[in-house]
């Protein structure tokens, strides 16, 4: 005997899940749907199989292919335009030149299928449907039979009042050749609606089987789950491909799971699926292949697809995620909501139960979903944030979309163009410089292939090498296991915003420019930049009076990375370097809020051991804090003083400092005679005003360190420090003593995306104009203060920066502008 599966089925009631996908090709416990009846025929003897298609025909071709392994010779029929139930069987009416059995594509079951082609024969039935008894049978088609197992009467899902019966009708059918002869050709025509009433008007012997066992018609996103439920549950007859490795934990190959998770079954993991530290996961969940859940997250009673990325400190409640799903970190989804495949879940985000998001699908950071999304589509905001693109490696930024972006930024740059290439010694950094080389060669650049360093070692290769361009990869350095792919300008600088958006949009368009076989160039290693860079730095200072001072430094470093500059200056100017050891992973460099967690260390050996004083150096040689010779530390605004002063003293002129620096800039200023030049916070903005005052400047030509390199060089601004004190025969702590005090704050608050807008135009319309200044955000110069309210570029918050003659004034004025922010952001606090 034959069988036939119908798997035609578009399933638009498991929408977003079928998007992209036939409903029998649905995953269940991490298997199509349509291979459980593929086993279930297989059981019964059935190896010459017809499959019926019509939605997205080739998903079901490909994966099934000829039936081999699932020991069937299966062949297909595609119906051109739909031809309901019973017309796409006939379309199969070739191979059907026997008594066949019918059955949904998109059911589970477990039923006895012997017994009911046994019933079929014993009765000479022309057709026998397969029934099963529901307790609610309002959504089924009841079939009423008499006391023989004859069919009596259809009722299409009755109303209460005609419910008649409790069985209902399967849509399982054992039928004979001839009942194809009463379906037309080429015709919409059901086997319930129009075939069975017509064979029963017409006398033709039909029957009906009541069998035992599951059944679930997978109708709806409801249905879909509680069958996950009830295959955990044991309440179905069917094998489950995996090792049940404890009591109700099913587990397939490769899985890794941390010694400090929790798993509570029953519960399905599939292949290679990674499970980090204090992960929970609870009964009746099931998790796709290639999935990776990282530390603290919490998934309960839901479905995950294959390889998800579910974020440290996740929590999943009863929600279903389709394949490829990013839920990033402390994100909560909720009861019954369903995330579509290709969607992105930014941080801190909720959503909220029942609601649905369509494939590709991005919901920003801080955001909480109440309504389904259906229409858009995967592009974000903006690619670029505060400092180049950052994303997680390998979920955000993958080598595919590196060579993309690569390519994108190629074409703003021309034909002939010479690209700069780099990244920090790190494998990840050094796996996604590669996948940039390749873009940027199959856009006809000529590229520049330069040793791993650090951030300031590649700004310089830009100016020295003359490139038109520049690419940098490095570990983020303030957010862990994150890449940041920097892109730089001739000048060594970010490249502007205006460029941002070009490369943004060849991105979105997929228009990049690309060379043909013979323009296509080799890059070109160039491997001495570290050394000519130290040498670079020597030139710039007088090695003769420091190496005669004997400084001495403890410092905590990367010596994987910046530590490779950092022993060899000090070396080269005669100053005692202590490294303070600290732990450290070796595939990634420590998070830079933990080296500066190690200030007090730092600073109570400096004491201890009379050292000149004490750095923490970051990985990327772009982030420094100092500690003076009292053990005092110094850090962010005090840095940004102390750099100043040095300025002031060298070069005079003017001082570039960012809009959020104290006022004792200005104060230091009116007594060197030097000109503040106050510019905007952002990367871009601050590098070329700074770029552009070292232009003016003659003395740097002098052979000083230019502004811009103690402000984005670290190295630079420690031994421009050096030469500094010995220039003024002091020590630190007496050169921090001639900053004036001051009293600064700094606070945020959530505000959503589309709030930023009104919160600066409302305050812009309450400030006095006279007391307002708007370079950057919207700073308000109060009596004792002033206070800087400045909306955040990637999250959605607003930062206020404050600075009073006072810290209860500062606090007060940071405190007041947050407070001022929320009650715009929801009137009803005003009148609260």
């Amino acid at each position: 005997m034959k069988a036939i599966i119908m798997a035609g089925g578009e399933g638009s009631r498991l929408r977003p899940l079928t998007c992209g996908l036939p409903k029998p090709m649905v995953p269940i416990m991490n298997r199509p749907i349509m291979t459980y009846i593929a086993d279930l025929l297989n059981t019964h003897g059935f190896s010459d199989i017809g499959v019926t298609l019509q939605y997205m025909p080739e998903e079901i071709r490909n994966y099934f292919g000829n039936g081999s392994e699932f020991n069937a010779n299966m062949q297909y029929f595609i119906e051109e335009t739909p031809l309901g139930t019973a017309g796409s069987v006939k379309n199969a009416e070739k191979f059907l030149d026997s008594p066949f059995i019918v059955i949904s594509g998109d059911a589970l079951t477990d039923f006895d299928l012997a017994k009911a082609v046994s019933f079929h024969r014993e009765k000479g039935s022309i057709a026998t449907l397969v029934l099963t008894r529901v307790s609610c049978p309002l959504e089924y088609g009841v079939v009423i039979t008499g006391r023989d197992g004859s069919i009596t009467q259809f009722l299409e899902k009755p109303s209460w009042g005609e419910v008649f019966s409790d069985t209902v009708n399967t849509g399982i059918y054992i039928l004979e050749p001839e009942v194809l002869d009463y379906i037309p050709p080429n015709t919409k025509f059901d086997f319930s609606k129009d075939l069975f009433p017509l064979l029963l008007e017409m006398g033709k012997p039909m029957y009906g089987v009541v069998l035992s066992g599951y059944w679930c018609d997978i109708g709806d996103l409801r249905q879909y789950v509680q069958a996950h439920y009830d295959f955990l549950s044991g309440s179905i007859n069917l094998k489950i491909h995996a090792e049940e490795q404890l009591p109700g934990v099913f587990v397939e190959r490769g899985v890794k799971i941390d010694a400090t998770a929790q798993i509570n079954g029953p519960v399905f993991i599939g292949e290679a699926v990674n499970i980090g530290k204090n992960v929970r996961i609870d009964q009746f969940t099931s998790i796709g292949s290639g999935t990776l859940i990282q530390e603290g997250s919490s998934i309960k009673r839901s479905v995950l697809w294959n390889n998800n990325f579910i974020a440290p400190g996740v929590s999943l409640r009863g929600c279903v995620l389709g394949s490829r799903v990013q839920v990033q970190a402390g994100s909560n989804i909720y009861e019954g909501a369903v995330i579509g495949s290709d969607s992105v879940i930014r941080e801190r985000c909720v959503i909220n139960p029942d609601v649905k998001l369509w494939p590709h699908k991005v919901v920003e950071t801080g955001s909480t979903v109440r309504e389904s999304m259906i229409w858009g589509n995967r592009v974000p905001r903006r690619i670029f944030g505060i400092e180049g693109i950052t994303g997680m490696l390998n979920v955000e930024i993958t080598p595919e979309f590196a060579s993309r972006v690569a390519a994108a930024y190629a074409s703003t740059l021309g034909e002939g163009a010479r690209v700069c290439v780099s990244s920090d010694i790190y494998t990840p950094s050094r796996m996604i410089k590669d996948a940039i080389t390749c873009g940027l060669m199959s856009a006809g650049i000529d590229v520049l292939n330069i040793s791993e360093g650090i951030t300031p070692m590649h700004r310089f290769a830009m100016q020295k090498y003359g490139c038109d361009g520049g690419v940098h990869v490095r570990i983020s350095p303030r957010r862990p296991e994150r890449i940041n792919i920097l892109f730089t300008n001739s000048q060594g600088g970010n490249i502007s915003r205006s460029q941002e958006r070009k490369i943004e949009n060849l991105l979105a368009r997929e228009d990049f420019k690309r060379a043909d076989f013979s323009t296509i160039r080799e890059a070109k290693p160039v491997p001495d930049v570290p050394i000519e860079y130290i040498k670079s730095l020597l030139r710039k200072v007088d090695i003769h009076s420091i190496r005669k001072a004997r400084l001495s430094i403890a410092a905590i470093y990367d010596r994987n990375n910046s530590g490779r500059f950092l022993e060899p200056l000090c070396n080269e100017l005669n100053v005692a370097l202590e490294q303070i050891e600290v732990e450290q992973p070796l595939e990634f460099p420590l998070n830079w809020s933990n080296y500066r967690l190690m200030a007090e260390k730092v600073a109570t050996i400096v004491i201890e051991k009379g050292h000149s004083m004490g750095i923490i150096l970051d990985s990327g040689g772009d982030y420094m804090v100092l500690i003076d010779n009292l053990g005092r530390i110094i850090q962010e605004d005090l840095l940004v003083a102390l750099s100043a002063l040095t300025v002031m003293h060298s070069r005079g002129g003017s001082v570039v400092v960012p809009v959020t620096a104290p006022r004792a800039i200005d104060i230091l200023a009116s007594k060197y005679d030097v000109r503040v030049v106050r510019t905007k916070t952002a990367v871009q903005d601050f590098y070329d005003k700074l770029i552009q005052e070292d232009n003016l400047s003659i003395s740097d030509s002098e052979g000083h360190i230019s502004q811009s390199m103690i402000h984005f060089d670290a190295l630079a601004a420690i031994i421009n420090i050096f030469e500094y004190l010995i220039w003024e025969q002091a020590n630190l702590s007496e050169t921090v003593d001639k900053i004036p005090s001051f009293f600064m704050e700094k606070k945020e608050t959530g505000v959503p995306w589309e709030a930023k807008g009104t919160v600066i135009r409302s305050l812009i319309e309450e400030m006095p104009e006279e007391k307002m200044e708007l370079q950057d955000g919207v700073k308000v110069y109060h009596r004792n203060g002033w206070a800087l309210v400045l909306p955040d570029p990637e999250e959605p918050v607003c930062r206020v920066f404050s600075e009073g003659s006072t810290m209860e004034i500062a606090e007060s004025l940071a405190d007041f502008y947050i407070d001022k922010i929320q009650k715009i952001i929801d009137p009803a606090k005003k009148t609260g």
